[in-house]
């Protein structure tokens, strides 16, 4: 950041250094379930797939927790640092870390003690029962690694080290798919060999996670840090709104998986096909929703610091090659979804069952019709995020999946049965694309609001005090430093950020060191 002009640099250029990194880290979980699922498909077939789609509700919920930790402890930290406060940043992270681990225990027992109700809860069927309930109490293991690796991958990316968080998570994939060869494939022992590829390669993250704990760039962690304080009820309030948005989804997962296999016991399709259909079709979908999130989570920055800058003509860019750029995502992944399905469901087995590639071709090309027009209300979620108004954020998020989607897919379903259940999905699209568009355009409205003022503020009188003195508290990556510069210079007083330091050091004699330990 110290390097890079968030103002001046190019757009595009920025788009590159900003997004690219977000998209691949987003990736790499998507294909790390994708893969896990093409080998369960191949080794187990139709039974085995249907298995993993109902135990990943489970997986949503670990990632929920996680979320609530670990980007409200990386949201906390940014906070503390840029307010100059180690020792809480220091405190944030240690007990934030130590209720990861407590949490995710205790999580994790009560999810095994309960895992059949579970599994009934999350839609499964009599034919998958088994496959899920050995698949889940072997992944419910690796809960904990899941957990706090996720949770300390927020932490080192805040911490300023994402090439790091992204090393455990691509390692951690690499083991899980060799292994999964071996155990699926090679060893045949089916959904439990996936489950246990899985788990090892957590475990593997986790622990090249842990390791960072001694290399801390901005603060350190003694044991007393360890201890669960106040802070960490600051963490899970920023934290809420990532725990929330993966409930969300959650919910979603598990209404559809049993509205499908209630109306799917009615046809000839039966309970299984439609319950392993949907979560194949999700996961290939999920490379989609992960691809346009990266583009618009790396932007932000972008988009935040101009339009608290001023440069209206400068957001405006960003908006339209970010939306050009999703849109033209959503494009071909919806060619691809309408034009070759028949080779993508081949991937995850079961091309022996005609009944099975049938259902999944309708599945892709009904449901995901118009799924292009989503990257806009995913766009558009961040956008207006990005442009200060977290409640509208929030709305759009929830108007497909929620407000739109179940109360459409409940009523069709009552009238159409199966297929129903299909076009639901691109009428909530549709509907949801005209109401977020509205939110749009009254957020869009502001940016004609915005002038760059590049007149000399007003002066302002100091009536005879020796000088005026402004500070700013900012946070990391906000850009501080350079509005900092520009009030500076339309004022016509000196500008002092690190320089501070040395001057504070010659007038009392300190070293550098001890001031900038306590300010």
């Amino acid at each position: 950041m110290r390097k890079i002009d968030l103002g001046k640099e190019k757009i595009t250029k920025l788009l590159l250094m900003f997004s690219i990194p977000c998209v691949i880290s987003m990736l790499i979980n998507s294909i790390y379930n994708i893969v896990d699922q093409i080998f369960i498909g191949q080794g187990v077939g139709l039974l085995g797939n249907g298995a993993t789609n109902v135990i990943f509700p489970l997986v949503l919920l670990y990632g929920a927790v996680a979320g609530l930790l670990g980007n409200g402890c990386a949201a906390n930290i940014s906070l503390r640092l840029g307010e100059g406060k180690k020792e809480e940043a220091s405190q944030s992270v240690g007990s934030t870390i130590t209720a990861s681990i407590l949490f995710s225990i205790v999580l994790s027992f009560l999810t095994f003690l309960f895992l059949p109700q579970i599994i009934d809860l999350f839609g499964c069927t009599p034919n998958v029962y088994q496959y899920a309930l050995n698949y889940g109490r072997i992944i419910i293991i690796g809960a904990p690694a899941l957990i706090v690796y996720t949770v300390l991958s927020s932490i080192i990316r805040a911490d300023g080290s994402p090439q790091y968080s992204m090393f455990f998570l691509v390692i951690g994939a690499i083991i899980n798919v060799i292994l999964d060869a071996i155990f699926i494939l090679g060893f045949k022992w089916g959904v439990e060999g996936g489950a246990f590829a899985t788990i090892i390669g957590q475990y593997i993250s986790a622990m090249i996670a842990l390791f960072y704990l001694k290399r801390f760039k901005n603060f350190h962690l003694t044991l007393k840090d360890y201890k669960i304080n106040r802070s960490l009820w600051k963490v899970m309030l920023y934290g809420a709104s990532s725990f929330i948005t993966q409930i969300t989804v959650l919910v979603l997962f598990v209404f559809m998986n049993n509205i499908l296999t209630k109306y799917g016991a009615m046809t000839k399709y039966g309970e299984d096909i439609p319950l392993s259909a949907y979560g194949i079709m999700s996961k290939v979908n999920n490379l989609f929703i992960s691809s346009v999130l990266g583009i618009a989570i790396g932007a932000q920055p972008i988009i935040g610091f101009n339009y608290g800058a001023g440069n209206k003509e400068r957001v405006k860019e960003a908006l339209r090659k970010i939306y050009f750029i999703n849109l033209t995502i959503g494009i071909v992944f919806n060619l691809i979804y309408l034009l070759f399905p028949a080779p993508l469901i081949s991937l995850f087995g079961s091309g022996d069952n005609p009944l099975y590639i049938e259902f999944s071709i309708m599945l892709f090309r009904t449901f995901l019709m118009i799924n292009f027009i989503n990257s806009f209300e995913m766009t558009t979620s961040i956008v207006i995020q990005s442009l200060g108004n977290a409640k509208k954020a929030a709305a759009c998020t929830f108007i497909r999946q929620i407000i739109l989607f179940i109360p459409i897919a409940s009523i069709l379903a009552h009238s159409f049965g199966l297929k129903g259940i299909l076009y639901a999905g691109p009428l909530a699209d549709f509907l949801c694309f005209l109401l977020v568009f509205i939110l749009f355009l009254s957020e869009y409205k502001k940016l004609g609001g915005l002038e760059k003022d590049n007149s000399p503020l007003e002066k302002i009188s100091i009536h005879g005090n020796k000088g005026l003195v402004i500070t700013i508290n900012r946070e990391y990556a906000s850009g501080g430093r350079y509005v900092g510069k520009l009030l500076a210079k339309e004022l016509g007083i000196p500008f002092y950020d690190k320089e501070i330091i040395s001057l504070a050091a010659q007038e009392s004699g300190f070293t550098k060191q001890y001031i900038e330990n306590n300010e």
